[in-house]
Protein backbone atom coordinates (compact mmCIF):
# COMPACT_ATOMS: atom_id res chain seq x y z
CA UNK A 1 0.00 0.00 0.00
CA UNK A 2 1.48 3.03 -1.17
CA UNK A 3 -0.41 6.57 -0.14
CA UNK A 4 1.80 9.01 -1.68
CA UNK A 5 -0.58 9.29 -4.97
CA UNK A 6 -3.81 9.24 -3.25
CA UNK A 7 -2.40 12.40 -0.78
CA UNK A 8 -1.33 14.08 -4.51
CA UNK A 9 -4.70 13.88 -5.29
CA UNK A 10 -5.81 15.93 -2.31
CA UNK A 11 -2.98 18.92 -2.76
CA UNK A 12 -5.98 21.54 -3.64
CA UNK A 13 -7.59 20.85 -0.46
CA UNK A 14 -4.85 20.14 1.80
CA UNK A 15 -3.32 24.03 0.27
CA UNK A 16 -7.22 25.10 0.94
CA UNK A 17 -6.73 23.82 4.66
CA UNK A 18 -3.47 25.37 5.18
CA UNK A 19 -3.89 28.86 4.13
CA UNK A 20 -7.58 29.17 6.13
CA UNK A 21 -5.70 27.82 8.97
CA UNK A 22 -2.78 30.78 7.88
CA UNK A 23 -5.63 33.67 8.10
CA UNK A 24 -6.61 32.31 11.77
CA UNK A 25 -3.45 32.19 14.14
CA UNK A 26 -3.80 31.72 17.62
CA UNK A 27 -1.46 31.40 20.02
CA UNK A 28 -1.16 29.16 22.85
CA UNK A 29 -3.64 26.71 24.18
CA UNK A 30 -6.73 28.16 23.28
CA UNK A 31 -7.00 27.98 19.42
CA UNK A 32 -11.09 27.83 19.26
CA UNK A 33 -10.86 28.91 15.38
CA UNK A 34 -8.26 26.75 14.86
CA UNK A 35 -10.04 24.01 16.29
CA UNK A 36 -13.52 24.24 15.13
CA UNK A 37 -11.15 24.17 11.46
CA UNK A 38 -9.62 21.53 12.22
CA UNK A 39 -12.59 19.45 13.78
CA UNK A 40 -14.89 20.48 10.13
CA UNK A 41 -12.14 18.73 8.07
CA UNK A 42 -12.33 15.75 10.29
CA UNK A 43 -16.26 15.53 10.60
CA UNK A 44 -16.85 12.79 7.80
CA UNK A 45 -14.28 10.52 9.13
CA UNK A 46 -14.64 7.61 11.29
CA UNK A 47 -12.85 9.03 14.36
CA UNK A 48 -13.64 8.54 18.03
CA UNK A 49 -12.88 12.12 19.18
CA UNK A 50 -11.64 13.53 22.42
CA UNK A 51 -12.03 17.19 23.18
CA UNK A 52 -11.10 19.32 26.49
CA UNK A 53 -12.90 22.07 28.09
CA UNK A 54 -9.34 23.64 29.24
CA UNK A 55 -7.79 23.85 26.06
CA UNK A 56 -8.22 23.20 22.52
CA UNK A 57 -6.70 20.01 22.27
CA UNK A 58 -8.24 17.35 19.66
CA UNK A 59 -7.53 13.40 20.40
CA UNK A 60 -8.58 11.48 17.42
CA UNK A 61 -8.50 7.27 17.31
CA UNK A 62 -9.08 5.68 14.21
CA UNK A 63 -9.87 2.04 14.53
CA UNK A 64 -8.15 -0.49 12.24
CA UNK A 65 -8.69 -4.23 11.82
CA UNK A 66 -11.60 -5.99 14.42
CA UNK A 67 -8.78 -8.32 15.12
CA UNK A 68 -5.49 -5.87 15.95
CA UNK A 69 -8.06 -3.34 17.60
CA UNK A 70 -6.90 -2.49 20.92
CA UNK A 71 -4.06 -4.29 20.71
CA UNK A 72 -1.39 -2.08 19.10
CA UNK A 73 -0.99 1.10 18.19
CA UNK A 74 0.73 3.95 16.69
CA UNK A 75 0.55 7.94 17.69
CA UNK A 76 0.99 10.37 14.46
CA UNK A 77 1.36 14.28 16.20
CA UNK A 78 0.82 17.89 14.97
CA UNK A 79 0.86 21.21 16.81
CA UNK A 80 -1.54 23.78 15.53
CA UNK A 81 -0.10 27.03 17.47
CA UNK A 82 1.01 30.31 16.14
CA UNK A 83 3.53 33.12 17.39
CA UNK A 84 3.45 36.51 18.32
CA UNK A 85 5.16 37.62 14.93
CA UNK A 86 3.88 40.57 12.61
CA UNK A 87 4.02 38.60 9.20
CA UNK A 88 5.94 40.70 6.20
CA UNK A 89 5.91 38.08 3.56
CA UNK A 90 3.17 39.68 1.36
CA UNK A 91 1.63 36.68 0.99
CA UNK A 92 -2.36 37.18 -0.04
CA UNK A 93 -3.33 35.06 2.64
CA UNK A 94 -1.40 36.44 5.51
CA UNK A 95 -3.37 37.34 8.88
CA UNK A 96 -3.01 41.56 9.10
CA UNK A 97 -1.81 41.56 13.03
CA UNK A 98 0.69 40.29 15.48
CA UNK A 99 0.00 36.66 15.24
CA UNK A 100 2.16 34.70 12.81
CA UNK A 101 1.88 30.78 12.17
CA UNK A 102 5.88 31.97 11.61
CA UNK A 103 7.11 28.37 12.67
CA UNK A 104 4.87 25.85 9.79
CA UNK A 105 2.65 24.54 12.27
CA UNK A 106 -0.41 25.29 10.27
CA UNK A 107 1.71 22.92 7.96
CA UNK A 108 1.69 19.92 10.53
CA UNK A 109 -2.50 20.03 11.06
CA UNK A 110 -2.89 20.44 7.88
CA UNK A 111 -0.52 17.27 7.00
CA UNK A 112 -2.14 14.86 9.93
CA UNK A 113 -5.68 15.84 8.66
CA UNK A 114 -4.50 14.62 4.94
CA UNK A 115 -3.15 11.07 6.93
CA UNK A 116 -6.37 11.03 8.51
CA UNK A 117 -8.17 11.26 5.42
CA UNK A 118 -6.18 8.37 3.67
CA UNK A 119 -5.79 6.05 6.58
CA UNK A 120 -9.98 6.15 7.20
CA UNK A 121 -10.24 5.20 3.52
CA UNK A 122 -8.04 2.60 4.49
CA UNK A 123 -9.56 1.73 7.62
CA UNK A 124 -9.74 -2.07 6.69
CA UNK A 125 -6.04 -2.54 5.81
CA UNK A 126 -5.04 -1.15 9.17
CA UNK A 127 -3.66 -4.09 11.49
CA UNK A 128 -3.84 -1.95 15.04
CA UNK A 129 -5.36 1.68 16.16
CA UNK A 130 -3.87 4.90 15.08
CA UNK A 131 -3.82 8.15 17.47
CA UNK A 132 -3.91 11.22 16.47
CA UNK A 133 -3.30 14.38 18.20
CA UNK A 134 -4.06 17.79 17.23
CA UNK A 135 -1.76 19.54 20.20
CA UNK A 136 -2.05 23.72 20.85
CA UNK A 137 0.64 25.31 22.86
CA UNK A 138 3.74 23.47 21.71
CA UNK A 139 5.71 27.44 21.51
CA UNK A 140 6.41 27.65 25.10
CA UNK A 141 3.34 26.38 26.76
CA UNK A 142 4.22 22.68 27.02
CA UNK A 143 0.96 21.56 25.07
CA UNK A 144 2.13 17.71 24.71
CA UNK A 145 2.81 17.71 28.48
CA UNK A 146 -0.85 18.93 29.24
CA UNK A 147 -2.19 16.15 26.62
CA UNK A 148 0.67 13.51 28.31
CA UNK A 149 -1.58 14.17 31.82
CA UNK A 150 -4.94 14.45 30.52
CA UNK A 151 -4.61 10.64 29.01
CA UNK A 152 -3.86 11.22 25.35
CA UNK A 153 -1.16 8.72 25.25
CA UNK A 154 -3.94 6.14 26.49
CA UNK A 155 -6.71 7.32 24.12
CA UNK A 156 -6.52 3.93 22.25
CA UNK A 157 -6.72 1.86 25.16
CA UNK A 158 -3.17 0.62 25.14
CA UNK A 159 -0.07 2.57 25.24
CA UNK A 160 1.03 3.58 21.70
CA UNK A 161 4.08 1.22 20.33
CA UNK A 162 5.54 3.75 18.58
CA UNK A 163 5.09 7.91 18.13
CA UNK A 164 6.07 10.32 14.45
CA UNK A 165 5.86 14.31 13.94
CA UNK A 166 7.08 15.92 11.38
CA UNK A 167 8.85 19.46 11.52
CA UNK A 168 8.66 21.45 8.54
CA UNK A 169 11.59 24.01 7.69
CA UNK A 170 11.35 27.04 5.42
CA UNK A 171 15.28 26.97 4.91
CA UNK A 172 18.46 24.98 5.60
CA UNK A 173 16.38 21.90 3.48
CA UNK A 174 15.74 21.71 -0.09
CA UNK A 175 11.91 20.82 -0.48
CA UNK A 176 10.74 17.50 -0.02
CA UNK A 177 13.84 16.84 2.15
CA UNK A 178 13.48 14.20 4.90
CA UNK A 179 16.43 14.74 7.48
CA UNK A 180 16.78 13.35 10.89
CA UNK A 181 18.87 11.49 13.16
CA UNK A 182 19.04 8.79 15.62
CA UNK A 183 19.47 10.00 19.24
CA UNK A 184 19.25 14.10 20.21
CA UNK A 185 17.65 15.64 17.64
CA UNK A 186 16.89 18.77 19.05
CA UNK A 187 18.21 20.71 22.61
CA UNK A 188 16.09 21.19 25.87
CA UNK A 189 15.26 24.36 26.93
CA UNK A 190 15.74 26.43 29.74
CA UNK A 191 15.34 29.70 30.74
CA UNK A 192 17.59 31.81 33.35
CA UNK A 193 16.04 34.96 34.49
CA UNK A 194 18.28 37.46 37.09
CA UNK A 195 17.25 40.16 38.23
CA UNK A 196 20.65 42.26 40.80
CA UNK A 197 20.32 44.58 43.42
CA UNK A 198 22.07 47.36 44.31
CA UNK A 199 21.73 50.20 45.68
CA UNK A 200 21.36 53.95 43.42
CA UNK A 201 23.20 57.04 43.34
CA UNK A 202 24.64 59.74 40.76
CA UNK A 203 26.76 58.45 37.85
CA UNK A 204 29.07 60.87 38.95
CA UNK A 205 30.19 59.20 41.88
CA UNK A 206 30.09 55.83 41.42
CA UNK A 207 31.58 54.69 44.76
CA UNK A 208 28.94 55.64 46.89
CA UNK A 209 26.53 53.60 45.19
CA UNK A 210 26.21 50.08 44.35
CA UNK A 211 25.81 49.68 40.70
CA UNK A 212 23.86 46.73 39.53
CA UNK A 213 24.48 47.39 35.74
CA UNK A 214 28.30 46.91 35.67
CA UNK A 215 27.79 43.66 38.38
CA UNK A 216 25.11 42.14 35.44
CA UNK A 217 27.84 42.76 32.94
CA UNK A 218 30.15 41.39 34.67
CA UNK A 219 27.38 38.01 35.10
CA UNK A 220 27.15 37.77 31.37
CA UNK A 221 30.32 37.39 30.71
CA UNK A 222 31.09 34.85 33.39
CA UNK A 223 28.23 33.05 32.24
CA UNK A 224 29.90 32.41 28.45
CA UNK A 225 33.41 31.42 30.34
CA UNK A 226 31.10 29.43 32.85
CA UNK A 227 30.40 26.71 29.83
CA UNK A 228 33.52 26.87 27.86
CA UNK A 229 35.54 26.20 31.24
CA UNK A 230 32.76 23.53 32.82
CA UNK A 231 31.01 21.47 30.12
CA UNK A 232 32.41 19.29 27.65
CA UNK A 233 32.88 20.36 24.04
CA UNK A 234 31.23 17.36 22.85
CA UNK A 235 28.21 17.31 25.08
CA UNK A 236 27.67 21.51 24.09
CA UNK A 237 25.65 24.00 25.91
CA UNK A 238 24.21 27.12 24.62
CA UNK A 239 23.40 29.98 26.61
CA UNK A 240 22.44 33.37 25.17
CA UNK A 241 21.77 36.60 27.02
CA UNK A 242 18.53 37.99 24.81
CA UNK A 243 17.44 40.25 27.54
CA UNK A 244 18.63 43.34 29.24
CA UNK A 245 17.44 45.72 31.33
CA UNK A 246 18.25 48.36 33.78
CA UNK A 247 18.69 52.27 34.22
CA UNK A 248 16.71 55.46 32.86
CA UNK A 249 19.12 58.21 32.28
CA UNK A 250 23.21 57.76 31.82
CA UNK A 251 23.56 59.86 34.42
CA UNK A 252 21.64 57.63 37.10
CA UNK A 253 22.62 54.72 38.81
CA UNK A 254 19.60 52.47 39.07
CA UNK A 255 18.91 50.37 42.19
CA UNK A 256 18.42 47.21 39.65
CA UNK A 257 18.88 45.56 36.79
CA UNK A 258 17.86 42.30 35.02
CA UNK A 259 18.82 39.91 32.52
CA UNK A 260 17.33 37.07 31.02
CA UNK A 261 18.93 34.19 28.77
CA UNK A 262 17.94 31.23 26.50
CA UNK A 263 19.80 28.50 27.70
CA UNK A 264 20.23 25.02 25.46
CA UNK A 265 21.87 21.54 26.19
CA UNK A 266 21.81 17.81 24.95
CA UNK A 267 21.56 15.50 27.31
CA UNK A 268 20.16 15.44 30.87
CA UNK A 269 23.39 15.29 32.54
CA UNK A 270 24.37 18.96 31.34
CA UNK A 271 20.53 20.61 31.35
CA UNK A 272 20.65 19.42 35.16
CA UNK A 273 24.30 20.90 35.66
CA UNK A 274 24.02 24.23 34.15
CA UNK A 275 21.49 25.50 36.12
CA UNK A 276 23.64 24.73 39.50
CA UNK A 277 26.61 26.51 38.33
CA UNK A 278 24.95 29.17 37.18
CA UNK A 279 23.14 30.00 40.17
CA UNK A 280 25.89 29.68 42.12
CA UNK A 281 27.67 31.91 39.53
CA UNK A 282 25.40 34.71 39.90
CA UNK A 283 24.90 34.73 43.49
CA UNK A 284 28.38 34.46 43.95
CA UNK A 285 29.91 37.49 41.74
CA UNK A 286 26.26 39.66 43.08
CA UNK A 287 28.13 38.74 47.02
CA UNK A 288 31.58 39.33 45.94
CA UNK A 289 30.74 42.80 44.99
CA UNK A 290 28.15 43.26 48.00
CA UNK A 291 25.14 43.29 46.17
CA UNK A 292 22.19 40.78 45.82
CA UNK A 293 20.83 38.62 43.03
CA UNK A 294 17.58 36.79 42.74
CA UNK A 295 18.17 33.67 39.93
CA UNK A 296 15.11 32.28 39.26
CA UNK A 297 15.84 28.75 36.77
CA UNK A 298 12.61 27.77 34.74
CA UNK A 299 12.83 24.27 32.97
CA UNK A 300 11.22 24.00 29.72
CA UNK A 301 11.39 20.92 27.32
CA UNK A 302 13.53 18.03 27.57
CA UNK A 303 15.53 17.21 24.60
CA UNK A 304 14.44 15.69 21.85
CA UNK A 305 15.82 11.56 21.35
CA UNK A 306 14.97 9.55 18.62
CA UNK A 307 14.61 6.33 18.87
CA UNK A 308 17.52 4.53 16.46
CA UNK A 309 15.25 1.94 15.59
CA UNK A 310 12.24 3.92 14.45
CA UNK A 311 14.79 6.81 13.02
CA UNK A 312 15.95 3.92 10.69
CA UNK A 313 12.11 2.91 9.77
CA UNK A 314 11.34 6.37 9.31
CA UNK A 315 14.00 6.60 7.00
CA UNK A 316 13.50 2.89 4.94
CA UNK A 317 9.94 4.39 4.54
CA UNK A 318 10.49 7.65 3.45
CA UNK A 319 12.97 6.29 0.94
CA UNK A 320 10.42 3.42 -0.63
CA UNK A 321 8.22 6.70 -0.90
CA UNK A 322 10.59 9.43 -2.41
CA UNK A 323 13.90 8.02 -3.19
CA UNK A 324 17.16 7.87 -1.31
CA UNK A 325 18.44 11.54 -2.65
CA UNK A 326 14.86 13.37 -0.51
CA UNK A 327 16.29 11.81 2.74
CA UNK A 328 19.41 13.17 4.81
CA UNK A 329 21.32 11.95 7.98
CA UNK A 330 21.79 14.87 10.09
CA UNK A 331 25.40 15.44 11.58
CA UNK A 332 24.40 17.09 14.72
CA UNK A 333 21.32 17.98 16.44
CA UNK A 334 20.03 21.80 16.24
CA UNK A 335 19.66 23.69 19.32
CA UNK A 336 15.88 24.52 18.79
CA UNK A 337 13.69 22.93 21.03
CA UNK A 338 10.04 21.13 20.83
CA UNK A 339 7.71 19.20 23.17
CA UNK A 340 7.14 16.35 21.33
CA UNK A 341 10.50 15.83 23.52
CA UNK A 342 7.64 14.88 26.56
CA UNK A 343 5.97 12.14 23.86
CA UNK A 344 9.41 10.56 23.08
CA UNK A 345 10.42 10.24 26.61
CA UNK A 346 6.82 7.98 27.09
CA UNK A 347 6.95 6.18 23.60
CA UNK A 348 9.57 5.14 21.37
CA UNK A 349 9.75 7.37 18.18
CA UNK A 350 11.36 9.67 15.89
CA UNK A 351 10.71 13.07 14.91
CA UNK A 352 12.18 14.28 11.33
CA UNK A 353 12.24 17.79 9.45
CA UNK A 354 10.97 18.23 6.08
CA UNK A 355 12.12 20.55 3.93
CA UNK A 356 9.91 23.20 2.56
CA UNK A 357 11.90 26.18 1.25
CA UNK A 358 10.11 28.63 -1.26
CA UNK A 359 11.06 26.78 -4.82
CA UNK A 360 12.73 30.75 -5.35
CA UNK A 361 15.09 30.43 -1.96
CA UNK A 362 18.38 29.37 -1.17
CA UNK A 363 17.97 26.67 1.37
CA UNK A 364 21.29 28.14 2.84
CA UNK A 365 20.15 31.82 3.20
CA UNK A 366 16.41 31.78 3.25
CA UNK A 367 14.83 32.92 6.25
CA UNK A 368 14.07 30.17 8.76
CA UNK A 369 11.14 29.29 11.04
CA UNK A 370 10.09 32.33 13.28
CA UNK A 371 11.16 34.83 11.07
CA UNK A 372 8.40 37.19 10.11
CA UNK A 373 9.73 36.71 6.49
CA UNK A 374 9.62 32.89 6.63
CA UNK A 375 7.77 31.25 3.75
CA UNK A 376 7.09 27.42 3.63
CA UNK A 377 6.55 25.76 0.21
CA UNK A 378 2.87 24.28 0.30
CA UNK A 379 3.99 21.68 -2.31
CA UNK A 380 5.34 19.81 0.60
CA UNK A 381 1.79 19.13 2.05
CA UNK A 382 0.90 16.01 0.44
CA UNK A 383 4.42 14.43 0.97
CA UNK A 384 3.99 15.21 4.55
CA UNK A 385 0.38 13.10 4.82
CA UNK A 386 1.80 10.03 2.65
CA UNK A 387 4.49 9.82 5.07
CA UNK A 388 2.97 10.26 8.16
CA UNK A 389 0.11 7.68 7.15
CA UNK A 390 2.42 5.33 5.73
CA UNK A 391 4.39 5.14 8.86
CA UNK A 392 1.14 4.36 11.14
CA UNK A 393 0.34 1.74 8.04
CA UNK A 394 3.76 0.00 7.88
CA UNK A 395 4.43 0.19 11.68
CA UNK A 396 1.42 -1.49 12.74
CA UNK A 397 1.79 -4.14 9.70
CA UNK A 398 5.27 -4.53 10.79
CA UNK A 399 6.32 -7.88 12.84
CA UNK A 400 8.76 -6.08 14.37
CA UNK A 401 6.26 -4.57 16.55
CA UNK A 402 7.60 -3.94 19.76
Amino acid sequence: MNYLEESRRMEGELIALRRDLHRHPEIGLDLPETRNLVLDALESLPLELTLRDDDSSIVAVLRGSDAETGIRSVLLRADMDALPVRELTGAEYAFDGEVMHACGHDLHTAMLVGAARVLSAHRADLRGDVVLLFQPGEEGYDGARRMIDAGALDASGVRPDAAYALHVTSARFGSGVIATRPGPLMAAADVLRVVVRGAGGHASAPHEALDPITVAAAMVTALQTMITRRFNAFDPVVLTVGYIRGGTLNNIIPDTAEFHAAVRTFSPESQEAVAGHATRLCTSIAEAYGLTAEVEWETLYPVTVNDPTEVDFLGATAESLFGTHMVATMPTPIAGAEDFSRILQEVPGAMAFLGATAPDADPASAPFNHSPLSLFDEAVLPAGAALLAQLAHDRLASQAFR
